[in-house]
């Protein structure tokens, strides 16, 4: 094992949230009452404040109130140092104007109210006689505590809620009886059906080598280019595309799936892990099962793919569930328990097959800034294919005494937290070499974790592993004891220059990185967009200096940063051509302060026009630009280019466009019902070519986070969507 990075001046911050909108930098954090003064709400609202909260907000929030990935911790010394010097009517308007995500204000200020009182009651506030409304205006810092309060601080649980419909009403059912928003359902086939067609069971030989007409795995190929050789649509005749058949999903949650196609089929993840199998030539159901999460722990959180082996499909559930189900009718074969009876541990990234196993990463891996179990760490498992059974797993986090064990300070292993996994990794069959991404250590501030110079291993770094055994052949760690919310996970492409094989990737820095993976050794690296975060990248080692007022951090003091933790660059794929070495990339463009609580605030990046989405090409050889153009609404797909000489994009303001790839200029677009979400693919049937995309909701980082710097764009709160596009038959004779 090879250690490629090692620290340089540098530190970290906090997070993000479910609460997103904009919040006020009001300074540096309020001095708490010793012996607080009583409560303007009354035990009544505490208690209806519960229920909602458990209805409304504990999927994301957790049950302890401690958050998880964009939910930010709403009880602790966490929410008191950010909330001291700001009012209880700030804390009811945020609540109302973002909560829930995909319902903004409808549960009504009754309830807002309440849960404004719940949470000021789950820290030490204490509960008096005038009721809290609207108009209430006291300042935060005189009645809380900073500590848990006793029936807060194990987790609530649901017979403290009460019983009755969760506020706001009852979830819908959807088809066949599946969920709408709402209570969890055990696994069940909704739709029962058969796959009657010939299918050809998924072999390694075919995604070494995918059939041309075919999209069996995310980002297509091992390689993760999101290419595909189909070119019967190209830039000649693109303007003529039309909709051939749309398909609606399950609503609720989020959504950013990749339609996954072979011998006609369509496999299709939904929010709330609904699997469908659809007839790919017209949008016909065949089957359906609802597979769903076993607890309803991980509200919001994403699925961006299925995999196909075999005879098989596999879903990687959002509770750190893997489940194998028969392409025919959609029945469970087997399941697997990823996360070692954690339920409160999820999987965003989908499942990567590698020679006859399931290889998936990890997240969620204990609450930011608390203690955890020693077992709940993250790590990277693999399962045989045919029985659910481990084979290996990779811990992401270094403890004690083991290889890089000594770059946490001596923090005690249990508060060792985050490096997640949260999206599949690339594999290299000649080298024999997965590749896989992390995320950055919790909490997520440097000043709350007491790591003066810890680089944190192995935090927002490239992992390469042997897929046979999960051993560590070599890392490099990108950006060592980060502090900003600036994670480094996102996909590894791996693309040959002559006898040169590199691997390169982005991350929400928007610094795009060049290594060696044969070795790790650094290439090179590229800022793609305003960065004020470091102020000096070695051209030799890739070592990053950061500014000196992140390295002196302390606790309620708010850091400014460009790009914000909305991220440069984000879970949306980037797209590289072969035959132009041409690596198009979909980029962000904001910035904001945070605060160790994680609350943000968010601006325009200087320079942007406030210009958002920024889409860029880059020649991967010498990392030198191609082209690139900026628009107002951010980019919420992956990029898919083809050999028809057109990349795909879709955007927050519902556009979904087609680009010449050499250029950059706009050849088609189309508006659809909502947010263009997901992951572009592309398929061929009868000799005609399909493009398939999805629009959706949630979204995290990118899709939450800017929101209030697009007042003008307006969208539902529903309109989950599949859409698949063709030329007019006329074309394709």
């Amino acid at each position: 094992m090879k250690r490629l990075q090692k620290e340089s001046v540098m530190p970290r911050v906090a997070r993000r949230f479910a609460l997103t909108v904009s919040v006020i930098a009001l300074g540096c954090t309020a001095t708490l009452a010793q012996t607080p003064a009583a409560g303007p709400f009354t035990q009544a609202q505490v208690d209806a404040g519960r229920t909602a909260y458990v209805a409304n907000c504990q999927s994301c929030h957790q049950a302890d109130l401690s958050g998880q990935q964009d939910a930010i911790q709403l009880a602790g010394k966490g929410f008191a140092d950010g909330w001291g010097t700001r009012t209880t009517a700030d804390l009811f308007n945020l609540i109302q104007a973002s909560m829930p995500p995909t319902g903004r204000g409808t549960l009504g200020a009754p309830t807002y109210a309440a849960l404004t009182a719940f949470i000021l009651h789950a820290n030490g506030a204490q509960t008096g006689t005038a009721e809290l409304t609207p108009a209430t205006n006291v300042r935060i810092g005189s009645i809380v505590t900073g500590t848990v309060s006793a029936d807060v601080a194990g987790g609530i649980r649901v017979a403290q809620a009460g019983a009755g419909a969760p506020a706001g009403g009852t979830p819908a059912a959807g088809r066949g009886g599946r969920p709408g928003v709402g209570p969890r359902v055990p696994p069940h086939i909704t739709v029962a059906g058969t796959v009657s067609t010939p299918y050809t069971p998924v072999t390694d030989a075919m995604l070494l080598n995918p059939p041309d007409d075919e999209w069996l795995m995310i980002r297509r190929n091992y390689a993760g280019w999101s290419h595909s050789p189909l070119k019967q649509i190209n830039t000649q005749n693109v303007n003529l595309l039309q909709l051939k058949w749309s398909w609606a999903m399950n609503e609720g949650g989020t959504n950013e799936q990749t339609p996954l196609v072979h011998d006609g089929i369509m496999f299709l993840g939904n929010s709330q892990d609904v699997v469908q199998a659809l007839d790919a030539r017209t949008g016909k159901l065949i089957w359906e099962n609802v597979v769903g999460p076993n607890t309803g722990a991980i509200g919001g959180s994403a699925n961006r793919t299925l995999a196909l082996y075999g005879n098989m499909v596999y879903l990687a559930a959002n509770d750190a569930m893997l489940y194998a189900l028969d392409i025919h009718t959609g029945k469970i074969v087997w399941q697997a328990d990823i996360s070692d009876g954690d339920r409160a541990r999820g999987e965003t990234g989908g499942p990567v097959i590698i020679k006859g196993k399931v290889v998936v990463g990890m997240t969620n891996c204990g609450p930011s800034g608390q203690p955890q179990p020693k077992e709940t760490h993250c790590y990277i498992s693999a399962y045989d294919a045919n029985t659910g059974k481990r084979d290996w797993k990779f811990q992401t986090v270094a403890l004690t005494g083991e290889p890089g064990g000594d770059t946490w300070n001596n923090i005690p292993d249990n508060v060792r937290q985050g490096t997640e996994s949260w999206i599949a990794g690339t594999y290299d069959p000649v080298l024999n070499t997965t590749y896989w991404g992390t995320a950055q250590a919790k909490p997520w501030r440097r000043d709350q974790r007491g790591t003066a110079a810890g680089s944190t291993l192995y935090s927002n770094s490239t992992l390469a592993l042997d897929p046979d055994s999960g051993q560590l052949k070599w890392y490099f760690q990108h950006i060592p004891g980060e502090s900003l919310d600036l994670d480094e996970v996102f996909e590894r492409v791996l693309i040959d220059h002559g006898d040169q094989k590199t691997v390169m990737t982005i991350g929400k820095s928007g610094i795009l990185w060049k290594l060696d993976r044969t070795n790790g050794k650094f290439l090179g690296a590229k800022e793609t967009l305003l960065q004020n975060v470091y102020t000096k990248i070695d051209p030799k080692t890739g070592m990053l200096t950061y500014r000196p007022d992140i390295v002196a951090q302390k606790v309620g003091q708010w850091i400014p940063s460009c790009p914000s933790p909305e991220g440069g660059h984000n879970w949306m794929p980037t797209s590289y051509d072969p035959a132009d070495d041409l690596l198009i990339i979909p980029l962000s463009q904001s910035c904001g302060m945070i605060l160790n609580n994680g609350s943000e605030t968010f601006s325009y990046m200087p320079g942007t026009h406030r210009n958002m989405g920024k889409l860029v090409a880059y020649h991967t050889s010498d990392m030198s630009l191609a082209w690139s153009f900026q628009q107002r609404a951010p980019f919420l797909t992956g990029v898919m280019s083809t050999d028809g000489g057109i990349a795909f994009v879709g955007d927050f303001d519902r556009v979904f466009k087609a680009v010449d790839e050499n250029t950059g200029k706009i050849l088609w677009s189309v508006q659809l019902g909502n947010t263009v979400q997901g992951h572009p693919t592309t398929f061929s049937l009868d000799g005609k070519q399909y493009v398939a995309i999805t629009t959706a909701m949630g979204g995290g980082s990118p899709e939450q986070k800017p929101r209030t710097l697009l007042p003008e764009s307006h969208r539902a709160d529903t309109g989950q969507q599949l859409y698949v596009f063709g030329l007019p038959d006329s074309a394709t004779r």
